[in-house]
């Protein structure tokens, strides 16, 4: 087991191995691209990766589809969550409410 290879995905085994292109959990059977792995990462403007629960700012204004509001450059986000789709991030928006943001556009704020 090398301490740098990812748990395994689906039984969460960290005894996972390198075979070829491939990472495999010899507790579960299961084999994964490394490439995946790094491809599921969402990151912000600047290249940090994101997780649940984080807080991130706004880095340009945004016009909300629909109507004549903008979310303001400098607006803080806390608690934001991860989706699969277009818009990565789920969260609310102070002063607007629940809707789905782009990682591009959004910078993580480091505690």
């Amino acid at each position: 087991m090398s301490d740098t290879l990812p748990v395994c995905p689906e039984c969460a085994g960290v005894h996972t191995y390198e075979m070829d292109a491939l990472l495999t959990c010899p507790e579960c059977g299961h084999e994964w691209s490394a490439q995946a792995e790094e491809a599921a990462q969402v990151r912000d403007s600047v290249g940090n990766v994101l997780a649940d629960g984080d807080t991130v700012t706004v880095i340009k204004d945004l016009k909300i589809k629909g109507t004549s509001s903008v979310v303001k450059v400098g607006t803080k986000v806390r608690g934001i969550r991860l989706v699969d789709g277009d818009h990565d991030i789920d969260c609310k928006v102070p002063g607007v409410g629940q809707m789905g943001l782009k990682s591009q556009f959004v910078k993580k704020v480091t505690p």
